[in-house]
């Protein structure tokens, strides 16, 4: 009996060897093996972004969005003069990301990062001229954490200020920002300015110049406002951290930027939202701090850059620390109206977005597949003539052999 299963697994073994054997006689390149082992590779079946972010297996979109919205490829030119620009929203992740593209982005000259040194040198192949306008590259060149009115007025300038104006390049500036759920963003401004965090150093610059005090009044009097309860956080009615995301992503001198007697409320939040949702749609990129695999995916895409190491989704933040009740969250929300429609807006597009890529991505992924399988049979079909020209010509041959 055992004799009988060594005989039957020898077999076996032998069947094998004589496939690849006529495998190898019929398709002697890697086409075939490549084609066989990514369809029968797991790693080829699994999605690495479908688990991550706990996504809802089926998403549907609630807003329609044209191809053109949806389609996110920028021939960014690192060699020329092209520039991203990061927009950094305070307590978005930003932080991270921003250091994702100063010391985790594949270049042919990689940024100099040195220890102890808060920013980095990232210049162009060849140049002495940096390819990123970011807070761990440039610093914050057009003051602390800028919003999109101060930088679409500062970058030109302060990128060109050396140069002059009949020498500056014609640039193409790239701007990207990271967005986040309100109430997680909101919760955790909260705990990093009741630890003494400020941003007197931001200018809010607008038409020219930075409000009065009449116009921004402070939330406090000593010089932070360390160990405020989150009530007096969400009580000062002058809280920049109030539709933060809006505020920092829309264009301020539609609304006489921070003068509110220019128009009603109504009128205002209106302006607001709807222009920070167009910039925020025109961008060349923008992520969400709950997608980071995703955010990274598309990324990749849209500049033609692809990061060293995967980004990492971290669940567990300050701001998921922090009990709140029912009512604290909906007055929460309710002091983040503008920004929890922004959101809704930002994560539809987002996740069309990258369904939109993936399909293309499958799509292109298929192409390359039916050219292997036309390349394939091409080969197969010129071996099949060979061999039949072969026996043909030695059968004429021992003919002629024949009749001598």
């Amino acid at each position: 009996m055992e004799d009988r299963s060594h005989k039957v697994l020898l077999a076996l073994v032998m069947l094998f060897l004589f496939a690849v054997i006529v495998l190898q006689y019929v398709c002697p390149g890697t086409e075939c093996q490549l084609l066989r082992l990514r369809a029968l590779s797991p790693a080829a079946a699994a999605d690495p972004y479908r688990a991550e972010d706990e996504t809802p297996a089926r998403f549907v979109p609630r807003f329609n969005f044209s191809a053109d919205d949806l389609l996110r490829r920028v021939d960014f030119n690192i060699k020329g003069d092209d520039l991203i620009v990061f927009l950094h929203i305070q307590k978005t992740g930003g932080t991270t990301f921003g250091r994702h593209l100063v010391r985790n982005i594949q270049l042919e000259q990689p940024c100099e990062c040195r220890a102890g040194q808060k920013k980095c040198t990232c210049h162009r192949p060849g140049k002495r001229e940096t390819w990123l306008f970011s807070r761990f590259s440039t610093g914050w060149s057009c003051g602390l954490h800028a919003d999109w009115t101060e930088l679409t007025n500062c970058v030109p300038s302060v990128v060109d200020s050396k140069k002059e104006v009949r020498l500056r390049p014609s640039r193409n500036f790239y701007y990207i920002t990271i967005l986040r759920d309100p109430v997680s963003r909101y919760l955790s401004e909260w705990r990093h300015v009741q630890r003494g965090a400020t941003w007197k150093a931001s200018l809010h610059v607008c038409d020219g110049r930075s409000p009065t005090t009449e116009e921004l009044p402070s939330c406090y009097t000593g010089d932070d406002w360390s160990g405020c309860s989150l009530q007096e956080f969400m009580d000062c009615p002058y809280n920049l951290a109030n539709n933060r995301q809006v505020r920092m992503l829309s264009d301020l001198s539609l609304v006489g930027c921070y003068n509110l007697s220019v128009m009603p409320e109504e009128q205002r939040n209106k302006v607001l939202l709807d222009s920070a949702k167009e910039n925020l749609k025109r961008m060349a990129f923008f992520g969400l701090t709950e997608f980071q695999r995703k955010t990274q995916y598309l990324f990749e895409k849209t500049f033609n850059m692809n990061f060293i190491s995967p980004f990492t989704q971290y669940n567990s933040t300050r701001a998921s620390s922090v009990e709140i009740d029912k009512q604290t969250q909906q007055r929460i929300e309710a002091l983040n109206f503008l920004d929890m429609e922004l959101y809704d807006y930002a994560k539809d597009l987002f996740l069309q977005r990258y369904q939109y890529m993936r399909q293309k991505e499958h799509q292109e992924a298929r192409r390359k597949r039916q050219e292997q399988r036309k390349i394939l049979r091409a080969k197969q079909a010129h071996l099949r003539e060979r061999g039949e020209n072969s026996s043909s010509t030695d059968y004429t041959g021992n003919v002629e052999r024949w009749r001598r």
